[in-house]
Protein backbone atom coordinates (compact mmCIF):
# COMPACT_ATOMS: atom_id res chain seq x y z
CA UNK A 1 0.00 0.00 0.00
CA UNK A 2 1.33 3.43 -0.97
CA UNK A 3 2.18 5.53 2.12
CA UNK A 4 0.03 8.53 2.93
CA UNK A 5 1.45 11.65 1.32
CA UNK A 6 1.77 14.97 3.08
CA UNK A 7 1.93 18.02 0.82
CA UNK A 8 3.82 20.98 2.28
CA UNK A 9 1.85 23.42 0.18
CA UNK A 10 3.20 26.75 -1.00
CA UNK A 11 1.41 29.00 -3.47
CA UNK A 12 0.29 28.37 -7.03
CA UNK A 13 -1.51 25.42 -8.58
CA UNK A 14 1.15 22.74 -8.15
CA UNK A 15 -0.13 21.57 -4.73
CA UNK A 16 -3.62 21.28 -6.25
CA UNK A 17 -2.26 19.14 -9.09
CA UNK A 18 -0.63 16.87 -6.52
CA UNK A 19 -3.92 16.49 -4.65
CA UNK A 20 -5.67 15.57 -7.92
CA UNK A 21 -2.94 13.06 -8.77
CA UNK A 22 -3.33 11.39 -5.37
CA UNK A 23 -7.08 11.12 -5.91
CA UNK A 24 -6.53 9.50 -9.31
CA UNK A 25 -4.09 7.07 -7.71
CA UNK A 26 -6.48 6.41 -4.82
CA UNK A 27 -3.71 7.52 -2.49
CA UNK A 28 -4.32 9.01 0.94
CA UNK A 29 -3.21 12.64 1.06
CA UNK A 30 -2.95 15.42 3.63
CA UNK A 31 -2.26 19.09 2.92
CA UNK A 32 -0.26 21.19 5.36
CA UNK A 33 -1.25 24.73 4.40
CA UNK A 34 0.84 27.74 5.39
CA UNK A 35 -0.91 30.92 6.44
CA UNK A 36 -0.34 33.71 3.94
CA UNK A 37 1.13 31.44 1.27
CA UNK A 38 -1.12 28.49 0.39
CA UNK A 39 -4.05 29.10 -1.96
CA UNK A 40 -7.39 28.50 -0.21
CA UNK A 41 -8.48 26.42 -3.20
CA UNK A 42 -5.72 23.93 -2.42
CA UNK A 43 -7.45 22.97 0.84
CA UNK A 44 -10.95 22.44 -0.55
CA UNK A 45 -12.37 18.93 -0.16
CA UNK A 46 -9.12 17.46 1.12
CA UNK A 47 -7.85 16.62 4.60
CA UNK A 48 -5.75 19.59 5.71
CA UNK A 49 -4.53 21.79 8.52
CA UNK A 50 -3.35 25.39 8.52
CA UNK A 51 -0.15 26.40 10.30
CA UNK A 52 2.03 29.44 10.69
CA UNK A 53 5.28 29.10 8.73
CA UNK A 54 7.51 29.48 11.78
CA UNK A 55 5.54 27.02 13.90
CA UNK A 56 7.62 23.97 12.97
CA UNK A 57 6.80 22.01 16.11
CA UNK A 58 3.07 22.36 15.51
CA UNK A 59 3.49 21.47 11.84
CA UNK A 60 5.35 18.25 12.66
CA UNK A 61 2.69 17.28 15.20
CA UNK A 62 -0.09 17.82 12.65
CA UNK A 63 1.73 15.64 10.10
CA UNK A 64 2.15 12.82 12.61
CA UNK A 65 -1.46 13.01 13.83
CA UNK A 66 -2.57 12.78 10.19
CA UNK A 67 -0.52 9.60 9.73
CA UNK A 68 1.73 11.03 7.02
CA UNK A 69 4.75 8.91 6.02
CA UNK A 70 6.02 10.65 2.88
CA UNK A 71 6.33 14.38 2.17
CA UNK A 72 6.52 16.48 -0.94
CA UNK A 73 7.42 20.19 -1.01
CA UNK A 74 5.40 22.03 -3.64
CA UNK A 75 4.74 25.63 -4.59
CA UNK A 76 6.63 28.86 -3.89
CA UNK A 77 6.96 30.34 -0.43
CA UNK A 78 8.48 33.79 -0.14
CA UNK A 79 11.35 33.60 2.29
CA UNK A 80 10.52 35.81 5.30
CA UNK A 81 12.90 37.53 7.66
CA UNK A 82 13.49 35.88 11.03
CA UNK A 83 11.46 38.65 12.66
CA UNK A 84 8.46 37.93 10.42
CA UNK A 85 8.95 34.17 10.76
CA UNK A 86 8.71 34.17 14.58
CA UNK A 87 10.37 30.76 14.82
CA UNK A 88 9.31 28.38 17.59
CA UNK A 89 11.74 26.25 19.60
CA UNK A 90 11.89 23.50 16.94
CA UNK A 91 12.55 26.03 14.20
CA UNK A 92 15.34 27.64 16.23
CA UNK A 93 16.94 24.23 16.73
CA UNK A 94 16.87 23.68 12.98
CA UNK A 95 18.41 27.08 12.24
CA UNK A 96 21.16 26.48 14.76
CA UNK A 97 22.09 23.20 13.07
CA UNK A 98 21.81 24.58 9.54
CA UNK A 99 24.18 27.46 10.31
CA UNK A 100 25.55 29.18 7.20
CA UNK A 101 23.79 26.66 4.92
CA UNK A 102 20.53 28.59 5.38
CA UNK A 103 21.99 31.64 3.62
CA UNK A 104 21.12 30.20 0.19
CA UNK A 105 17.76 28.77 -0.86
CA UNK A 106 19.12 25.39 -1.95
CA UNK A 107 21.28 25.09 1.16
CA UNK A 108 18.26 25.84 3.33
CA UNK A 109 16.10 23.28 1.51
CA UNK A 110 18.80 20.63 1.70
CA UNK A 111 19.06 21.18 5.43
CA UNK A 112 15.28 21.04 5.82
CA UNK A 113 15.00 17.79 3.87
CA UNK A 114 17.86 16.28 5.87
CA UNK A 115 16.12 17.21 9.12
CA UNK A 116 12.76 15.85 7.96
CA UNK A 117 14.30 12.52 6.99
CA UNK A 118 17.06 11.87 9.49
CA UNK A 119 15.64 13.59 12.57
CA UNK A 120 11.88 13.34 12.06
CA UNK A 121 11.60 10.02 10.20
CA UNK A 122 9.69 11.15 7.09
CA UNK A 123 10.63 10.23 3.53
CA UNK A 124 10.80 13.24 1.21
CA UNK A 125 9.92 12.64 -2.44
CA UNK A 126 10.00 14.85 -5.52
CA UNK A 127 7.03 16.20 -7.44
CA UNK A 128 7.92 13.93 -10.36
CA UNK A 129 7.66 10.91 -8.06
CA UNK A 130 3.97 11.73 -7.70
CA UNK A 131 3.08 13.26 -11.08
CA UNK A 132 4.70 12.34 -14.39
CA UNK A 133 4.76 14.50 -17.50
CA UNK A 134 5.19 17.92 -15.88
CA UNK A 135 8.81 18.51 -16.88
CA UNK A 136 9.95 20.12 -20.13
CA UNK A 137 11.02 17.92 -23.02
CA UNK A 138 14.31 18.63 -24.82
CA UNK A 139 14.11 20.58 -28.06
CA UNK A 140 11.43 22.85 -29.49
CA UNK A 141 8.19 22.86 -27.52
CA UNK A 142 6.21 25.27 -29.68
CA UNK A 143 6.17 26.53 -33.26
CA UNK A 144 9.00 29.04 -33.13
CA UNK A 145 12.75 28.48 -32.89
CA UNK A 146 15.58 30.75 -31.72
CA UNK A 147 17.79 32.26 -34.41
CA UNK A 148 21.58 32.40 -34.21
CA UNK A 149 21.70 35.58 -32.10
CA UNK A 150 19.08 34.23 -29.69
CA UNK A 151 21.10 31.04 -29.30
CA UNK A 152 24.13 33.12 -28.40
CA UNK A 153 22.07 34.87 -25.73
CA UNK A 154 20.94 31.48 -24.44
CA UNK A 155 24.55 30.29 -24.20
CA UNK A 156 25.43 33.46 -22.34
CA UNK A 157 22.51 32.94 -19.97
CA UNK A 158 23.53 29.35 -19.27
CA UNK A 159 27.09 30.45 -18.45
CA UNK A 160 25.85 33.19 -16.11
CA UNK A 161 23.44 30.88 -14.28
CA UNK A 162 26.07 28.20 -13.79
CA UNK A 163 28.40 30.77 -12.24
CA UNK A 164 25.72 32.27 -10.00
CA UNK A 165 24.13 28.92 -9.22
CA UNK A 166 27.42 27.70 -7.76
CA UNK A 167 26.92 30.44 -5.15
CA UNK A 168 23.28 29.31 -4.62
CA UNK A 169 21.86 32.42 -6.27
CA UNK A 170 19.12 32.47 -8.89
CA UNK A 171 17.57 30.07 -11.40
CA UNK A 172 16.70 32.58 -14.11
CA UNK A 173 18.36 35.30 -16.13
CA UNK A 174 17.35 37.62 -18.97
CA UNK A 175 19.97 38.31 -21.65
CA UNK A 176 19.75 40.60 -24.66
CA UNK A 177 22.53 40.89 -27.21
CA UNK A 178 24.95 39.30 -24.74
CA UNK A 179 24.11 41.79 -21.98
CA UNK A 180 22.54 40.55 -18.74
CA UNK A 181 19.43 42.66 -18.16
CA UNK A 182 18.48 40.96 -14.92
CA UNK A 183 19.08 37.97 -12.66
CA UNK A 184 16.39 36.33 -10.54
CA UNK A 185 16.95 36.66 -6.83
CA UNK A 186 14.43 36.43 -4.02
CA UNK A 187 11.74 38.28 -6.00
CA UNK A 188 10.93 35.46 -8.45
CA UNK A 189 10.67 35.21 -12.22
CA UNK A 190 7.55 37.33 -12.69
CA UNK A 191 9.18 40.29 -10.91
CA UNK A 192 12.39 39.72 -12.87
CA UNK A 193 10.48 40.03 -16.14
CA UNK A 194 8.71 43.16 -14.91
CA UNK A 195 12.07 44.76 -14.11
CA UNK A 196 13.57 43.80 -17.44
CA UNK A 197 10.71 45.31 -19.41
CA UNK A 198 12.04 48.76 -18.46
CA UNK A 199 15.61 47.77 -19.35
CA UNK A 200 14.98 46.52 -22.87
CA UNK A 201 17.45 47.78 -25.44
CA UNK A 202 16.99 48.59 -29.13
CA UNK A 203 17.10 45.67 -31.52
CA UNK A 204 15.87 42.08 -31.24
CA UNK A 205 14.44 41.24 -27.85
CA UNK A 206 16.21 39.24 -25.20
CA UNK A 207 15.70 35.72 -23.89
CA UNK A 208 14.71 34.23 -20.55
CA UNK A 209 16.81 31.26 -19.43
CA UNK A 210 15.83 29.05 -16.47
CA UNK A 211 17.99 26.24 -15.08
CA UNK A 212 18.55 24.22 -11.95
CA UNK A 213 21.53 25.36 -9.92
CA UNK A 214 24.58 23.10 -10.26
CA UNK A 215 24.13 20.15 -7.91
CA UNK A 216 20.74 21.43 -6.75
CA UNK A 217 18.52 19.28 -4.52
CA UNK A 218 15.85 18.24 -7.02
CA UNK A 219 13.15 17.26 -4.55
CA UNK A 220 12.25 20.90 -4.00
CA UNK A 221 12.27 24.29 -5.72
CA UNK A 222 12.59 23.05 -9.29
CA UNK A 223 12.56 25.80 -11.94
CA UNK A 224 8.98 26.38 -13.01
CA UNK A 225 7.19 28.27 -15.76
CA UNK A 226 3.52 28.83 -16.45
CA UNK A 227 1.15 31.09 -18.38
CA UNK A 228 2.26 34.14 -16.36
CA UNK A 229 5.86 33.50 -17.43
CA UNK A 230 4.90 33.64 -21.11
CA UNK A 231 2.76 36.74 -20.58
CA UNK A 232 5.58 38.46 -18.68
CA UNK A 233 8.15 37.54 -21.32
CA UNK A 234 5.92 38.95 -24.06
CA UNK A 235 5.31 42.20 -22.16
CA UNK A 236 9.05 42.51 -21.57
CA UNK A 237 9.66 42.33 -25.32
CA UNK A 238 11.57 39.05 -25.19
CA UNK A 239 11.98 36.70 -28.12
CA UNK A 240 11.69 33.49 -26.23
CA UNK A 241 12.19 31.22 -23.25
CA UNK A 242 14.77 28.46 -22.78
CA UNK A 243 14.46 26.04 -19.86
CA UNK A 244 16.39 23.02 -18.67
CA UNK A 245 14.71 19.87 -19.97
CA UNK A 246 13.91 17.04 -17.60
CA UNK A 247 13.76 19.22 -14.49
CA UNK A 248 11.82 22.41 -15.31
CA UNK A 249 8.14 22.11 -14.43
CA UNK A 250 5.63 23.50 -16.93
CA UNK A 251 2.31 24.38 -15.34
CA UNK A 252 -0.65 24.20 -17.76
CA UNK A 253 1.60 22.91 -20.56
CA UNK A 254 -0.87 23.19 -23.44
CA UNK A 255 -1.83 26.71 -22.42
CA UNK A 256 1.81 27.73 -22.10
CA UNK A 257 2.75 26.39 -25.54
CA UNK A 258 -0.32 27.96 -27.17
CA UNK A 259 0.42 31.32 -25.51
CA UNK A 260 4.05 31.20 -26.67
CA UNK A 261 2.99 30.44 -30.23
CA UNK A 262 0.38 33.22 -30.21
CA UNK A 263 2.95 35.70 -28.85
CA UNK A 264 5.53 34.52 -31.41
CA UNK A 265 7.91 33.47 -28.66
CA UNK A 266 10.12 30.43 -28.97
CA UNK A 267 9.97 27.90 -26.15
CA UNK A 268 12.72 25.28 -25.99
CA UNK A 269 14.06 22.67 -23.61
CA UNK A 270 17.82 22.69 -23.18
CA UNK A 271 19.74 19.45 -22.57
CA UNK A 272 20.07 18.87 -18.84
CA UNK A 273 23.41 19.87 -17.42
Amino acid sequence: MTPKLGILAGGGILPQLLVEACREQDRAVFVLAFEGFTEVETTRNVEHEWVRLGAVGAALKKLRVAGVKELVLAGPIRRPSLADLRPDARALKFYARAGTKMMGDDGLLRSAILALEEEEGFRVVGVDDVISGLTANPGRLGTHEPDASARRDIERGVAVLKALGAADVGQAVVVQDGIVLGVEAVEGTDALLNRCAALRREGPGGVLVKLCKPGQEKRADLPTIGPNTVSGAHKAGLRGIAVEAGVTLIMAREQVIKAADTSELFLIGLPSS
